[in-house]
């Protein structure tokens, strides 16, 4: 799916000029301050199963939202639409909801002085030019090569294909607008082994900005076939307290807990269990949690937030303390903070980590839990009790024994932050966290 007309580069200064518009007319209506969103996106995707064809789907969107203020109340509304009158309606319609809105006195635009004066190119759009036929082929290519791999493989749950591409904008009318154009391609496999009776399922995928520097498709089908195979077997372990570790593509997950206990909504609404922890030792001292928003091809990079922001590369865990929250304009200002340019989130946080790579953390381990796959929603963030579905393989001696199954894992966050012995070198970059394996050194274990 190669660049096409409207979409890319090209189409960039048309979204400036119509976020110029609707900030025009907001004003003209009335408001005394507003900011837009404007998005026009095309994507392919593509599902094949047991050799067959399940799905090829095309989707072309374009709309644009709005917030604007009068005075400290505030509206929002949305349109697929993109011409005058759609423009004209919709603005009319955030204006009615603004007028019947409670006044906030911590809402509003950031400051001026703070907005982006620079958008570098972050090298995000890299458009992929495949057709329908040539997606298909690719993903029935991926599934042969796992069904191929081992004879145990009897069935698949589906190899999707997905590519996107898409122009984004944001003004406010504090004399910001920024947009800029981004990709986003995948290949994943999810395929079913069965042996004595027993079923198990597994996965693998790649994703990347540029199409190129996906994994080859037979790789991630033999990849997706061999994890399924290994679970052959599994079975619950007896009720224990020992160290677990976590493989990397699940350690991503338990950042993206503690990044969420120190948002800035989270804590001003008094939901997060790290409430008031500014300035504490919540990891072990070796320990950093930094944020990279400018990282070239990076799946989470920006030059600014969602206020319009700079953003800018900053530790929020440094040798183990609590350095700063993830805050936004808003949630600053309700926590009488500055913001720190993460309205919409994190841009790439990269975990520190050591020399040892998955297999030198299982020696180190010696006896306990590797978790591969999590299940369930068992976590009170107000609280940071932690309770989940796991699988797995259990290791003695420093050596994988035997799959696991049909357990749970249970801890408090806090424990489990400050207990980590190590992050292994093996980090997972198909993610906007990057975080290697997370060995903790004691949880409970609860099986048969």
């Amino acid at each position: 799916m190669s660049e096409v007309e409207g979409i890319g580069p090209h189409a960039l200064p048309g979204l400036r000029e119509k976020v110029a518009r609707i900030i025009e007319e907001a004003s003209r209506q009335g408001a005394s301050a507003c900011e837009v969103s404007v998005s026009m996106e095309q994507g392919l995707s593509t599902t094949v199963r047991q050799r067959e064809v399940e799905t090829v789907e095309f989707n072309r969107d374009q709309g644009f939202g709005i917030t604007l203020y009068v005075g400290q109340r505030k509206g929002s509304a949305s349109t697929t639409g993109g011409g005058d009158e759609a423009i004209r309606e919709t603005v009319a319609a955030a204006l009615a909801i603004a007028k019947h809105a409670s006044e906030d006195e911590f809402a509003g635009l950031a400051d001026p002085a703070l907005m982006a004066k620079d958008t570098p190119n972050l090298d995000l759009y890299h458009p992929w030019d495949i057709s329908p036929d040539e997606a298909v082929e690719l993903a029935l290519r991926c599934e042969a090569a796992a069904f191929a791999t081992d004879s145990r493989i009897l069935n698949a749950d589906g190899t999707s294909l997905s590519t996107h591409q898409g122009c984004r904008g944001y003004g406010n009318s504090n004399g910001f607008i920024g947009a800029y154009c981004s990709t986003r391609h995948s290949l994943s496999c999810v395929m079913i082994a069965e042996a004595e009776g027993q079923m198990q399922r597994d996965y693998h995928y790649d994703v990347s900005r540029i199409a190129s520097d996906l994994a080859g498709p037979e790789s991630i089908g033999r990849r997706a076939a061999e994890r399924a195979v290994r679970r052959l077997g599994a079975r619950p372990v007896p009720t224990c307290d020992v160290p677990v570790l976590f493989s990397s593509e699940l350690a991503t997950g338990l950042f993206g807990h503690f990044l969420a206990a120190i948002s800035g909504g989270n804590l001003y609404r008094k939901a997060s269990y790290l409430e008031g922890s500014l300035g504490q030792t919540l990891f072990p001292e070796w320990l950093t949690l930094d944020e990279r928003p400018h990282l070239r091809r990076g799946l989470a990079s920006s030059a600014y937030d969602g206020d319009g922001l700079a953003t800018y590369a900053k530790p929020f865990v440094e040798n183990g303390k609590l350095l700063s929250y993830v805050l936004g304009t808003y949630s600053g200002r309700k926590l009488g903070m500055p913001s720190t340019a993460n309205a919409g989130g994190v841009h790439n946080l990269f975990v520190s980590h050591g020399d040892e790579d998955q297999a030198a953390l299982i020696r180190r381990m010696g006896r306990g839990l590797l978790v591969t796959e999590l299940m369930g929603q068992g976590l009170n963030l107000v609280t940071g009790d932690y309770s989940r579905g796991a699988g797995g393989f259990w290791v003695e001696n420093g050596e994988i024994q035997f799959p696991v199954q049909e357990v749970t894992i249970a801890g408090n966050l806090r424990d489990m932050f400050r207990q980590i012995v190590a992050v292994g070198c093996d980090v997972e970059t198909r993610s906007s966290i990057h975080a290697g394996s997370v060995l903790i050194e004691r949880m409970k274990v609860a099986g048969q």
